[in-house]
This record gives C-alpha cells, sequence and structure tokens, in this order.
C-alpha cells in the first residue's frame, strides 16, 4: 500500500504593510509621549477659544465646563474696542518692520559667509552662533538706557532695531548652510554669462532661496507678535499711549480695565493669537522646505 505524504497546512503569508500606513503598535511609549506633547500644546489653546464663548459667571461657577449657551458678546466686544485695533496696528508695525529688517540683513550677512572666503570667516560665523546664548533678560537694563540716551525709548523704532537684532543669530545659522548648498557651478555659468555677484545674488541665489527667506521670514515675525519684555520696556516705559501698545501688552491693559471680564480677556487672548498662528500655518510647507534644505547643506 503506498505511503501517503501528509504535510502540515502552511500559515496564510502575511502581507508587509508598507510604511506610514497605521500605527505601529510595537512603539507605544513613543504614540504616548506624543499624544500628551499635542495634549499640552492643544488644550490650553482650545480652552482660551473656547471660554471666549463663555459668560464670566459661568466661568467663575465652573472654569471647566463647556459653553452654555454659546455666547459672541465677549468677542463683539473685543472687536469694537478701538484699544484693540490700536494693538493689531501697532503689532503688526513692528512685526513687518521686524521680519523685513531680519530677512534683508540676514541674508545678506549669510550670502558673505556661506559663499566668499576671507580671513575670520570662521570667527564671524561663531560670533552668530554665540548670539543664540545671548538672552534679551540679560541686555534689558543696558538696552532700556540706551534706546533712552538715543531717543528711541517710545517708538516702533526701539522695538524693531533691538528685535532685528537679537533675530539675527537664528536667520544666520539657518541661511549660511542653505546658501552654501547652492551649486558653484551656478556662479561660475553666471560670471562666464557676465553677470556680477551682485547680479548673481539678486537674480540667482534669492529666487533659490525663498523657501529659506520665508522660514527665518515666519519665525521673525511670529517671535515679534508674540514678544512681551522688548514692548512692555520701550513702550510702557517710554510713554506712548495705550492704545498703541503691542497686543501682549494690550491684553493685559484689557484685563486690568476689565478686572472681572473673564470672558472679554479669553477672546482678546483668542484674537491676538490669531494672525501669528494664520501667517504660520499658511507657510508651514515652505517653513518644513526651509529646515530641509539648512540640514542638508
Amino acid at each position: 500500500m503506498a505511503a501517503v505524504a501528509v504535510t502540515a497546512p502552511t500559515e496564510p503569508r502575511r502581507r508587509d504593510r508598507p510604511a506610514g500606513s497605521g500605527f505601529d503598535w510595537g512603539q507605544p511609549f513613543v504614540y504616548l509621549v506624543a499624544l500628551i506633547a499635542v495634549l499640552i500644546s492643544v488644550v490650553p489653546v482650545a480652552y482660551v477659544w473656547i471660554g471666549g464663548f463663555r459668560r464670566t459667571a459661568d466661568i467663575n461657577a465652573n472654569p471647566a465646563g463647556w459653553p452654555d449657551p454659546w455666547t459672541l458678546d465677549s468677542y463683539l466686544r473685543v472687536l469694537g474696542s478701538s484699544r484693540f485695533w490700536g494693538s493689531v496696528f501697532s503689532s503688526s508695525v513692528v512685526g513687518i518692520g521686524t521680519t523685513a529688517g531680519v530677512v534683508l540683513l540676514g541674508v545678506m550677512a549669510a550670502f558673505v559667509i556661506a559663499r566668499y572666503d576671507f580671513r575670520g570667516r570662521g570667527a564671524l560665523y561663531s560670533l552668530f552662533a554665540a548670539g543664540l546664548m545671548f538672552p534679551l533678560t540679560v541686555a534689558a537694563l543696558p538696552l532700556t538706557i540706551l534706546l533712552r540716551d538715543i531717543g528711541l525709548q517710545g517708538s516702533f523704532l526701539g522695538v524693531i532695531i533691538p528685535q532685528v537684532a537679537f533675530a539675527l543669530p537664528t536667520t544666520v545659522i539657518i541661511l549660511v548652510p542653505f546658501l552654501r548648498a547652492i551649486p558653484a557651478e551656478l556662479e561660475e555659468a553666471a560670471a562666464i554669462d557676465g553677470t556680477s555677484r551682485i547680479g548673481f545674488f539678486w537674480r540667482i541665489m534669492l529666487p533659490l532661496s525663498v523657501p529659506g527667506l520665508v522660514t527665518v521670514g515666519v519665525l521673525a515675525f511670529v517671535g515679534s507678535w508674540n514678544a512681551y519684555l522688548l514692548p512692555l520696556l520701550v513702550m510702557a516705559a517710554g510713554g506712548m499711549p495705550q492704545d498703541l501698545w503691542t497686543l501682549p501688552l494690550g491684553v493685559q491693559q484689557f484685563s486690568t480695565q476689565y478686572s472681572a471680564d473673564t470672558g472679554a480677556v479669553l477672546a482678546y487672548t483668542s484674537l491676538a493669537m490669531l494672525p501669528a498662528l494664520a501667517f504660520f500655518l499658511f507657510a508651514e510647507k515652505r517653513i518644513v522646505g526651509g529646515l530641509t534644505g539648512a540640514v542638508k547643506g
């Protein structure tokens, strides 16, 4: 009688899951940390936005409650305040001026460091890197005295110029690797065609550097929009009218004027953060591209 070979049933073949097609449950700790980080970042912002739709009495009775009923009174009161729009104007002037100064001066300094070979280039780059370790709080008192002596206390330029100076180290650190990664063959080809170095800078270098410029511009604008200490030292201590204080200072003044109106304070804070958040989200892809180019460079 012929023997019959018995084979064990084969297990169904597992299909390899493509990367990024779901959760990797083999790393639950990573997802837990990411979830906690998202909650820490999102929950306070969501609380402020939702709190603006609540009445002050409801907030005092139950700070963690849900709006019942939803009301727009706080937002309408803030939008109808001349002080709020004066603060929006001041923050816009300071933010745009700071961004323009940071981008213009930063790209020129980074271009020289990245594309020119001269004695002391490494020391100059190290000087900008050292500026990252020099906080504004250390220079608060001498900076205030200097601005007062040169007549910039209580003015927009008194805020813009120091903010540009303190943002330049980060700008140069980001732009130097980005500009250095642009092939030298492009500059050689431009020189053969009769283009000067200034022409190469304006016609070729700047268009190719748009992702990096957008990155440093957004960082400078958001940092200026959220700045509190420097406007406090220059505007509040310099005697500038309160209607022209920037938004972070305006929040303080609004909460002082309506000390019991917590809903209006939360609504003011929500509206104050919207422009910077919208600007950041609008340029998010270019920011990632600029940082990626800087890392590759």
